[in-house]
């Protein structure tokens, strides 16, 4: 199910490096799932991914961080299962000063780190679905996945998913390490895992033939 995944773990670092009240009020719950968060940064665009589906949105702007009264408006995305919203001006101060600004981008960093891990597991989650359904999948009596063609591109998905895998762990340590070069790890592993990601998507796609445009495909 679509959601503010990657959102929810940066509003988690993000809360961490700022601390106080906010901090104890929201990181339990966050942490436990009892709550959910999606947040912005105005260096990043003004708007708040599923706003209306969370239960904060927290907002940085500068060296100030607000909790937003409400997800504010809709607006028209490319993809459906993306719906951004420009939550409404103002809202409760939740911390200001350097740290503020300190945590955001930390935070953001984080958000890179989670994008690229989910880029790698849908992809090994559409590899498996793939493998699935070429083993069923029959023309002329023979399962397609027996054909050299199939066998060599779902193979060519699986080494880059594979080749990505490492560069996201490494990137994990560094950011757990506080490594001065985390954010050079993290792009590495975010362009990496991001077109590993996309290459295994339009495979899937393509080697499921048409059902595998349907709403209905689980």
């Amino acid at each position: 199910v679509p959601g503010p995944v990657v959102e929810a773990v940066a509003a988690g670092v993000l809360l961490a490096g700022v601390g106080g009240a906010a901090a104890g009020e929201w990181l339990p719950a966050l942490a436990s799932g009892a709550a959910s968060a999606t947040l912005l940064s105005a260096d990043h665009g003004p708007y708040a991914l599923d706003a209306d589906a969370v239960d904060a949105v927290f907002t940085v702007a500068g060296d100030e961080l607000r909790l937003a009264p409400g997800p504010g408006e809709l607006r028209v995305s490319a993809d459906p299962a993306r719906r951004l919203w420009r939550p409404e001006p103002g809202g409760k101060v939740l911390a200001t000063g350097p740290r503020v600004r300190e945590a955001a981008d930390r935070a953001f960093e984080w958000a890179s780190f989670a994008t690229a891990a989910q880029a790698l597991g849908t992809g090994e989650a559409l590899l498996r679905a793939t493998v699935g359904y070429v083993k069923q999948r029959t023309q002329f009596g023979t399962a397609v996945g027996s054909f050299q063609a199939v066998k060599h591109r779902l193979a060519d998905v699986l080494i880059g998913l594979e080749f990505a895998r490492p560069l996201l762990y490494g990137a994990a340590l560094a950011l757990a390490e506080g490594a001065p070069d985390a954010g050079a790890q993290v792009a590495a592993a975010k362009v990496t895992a991001g077109e590993a990601g996309y290459a295994a998507a339009r495979a899937a796609l393509q080697l499921h033939g048409a059902v595998g445009y349907t709403q209905e495909l689980d």
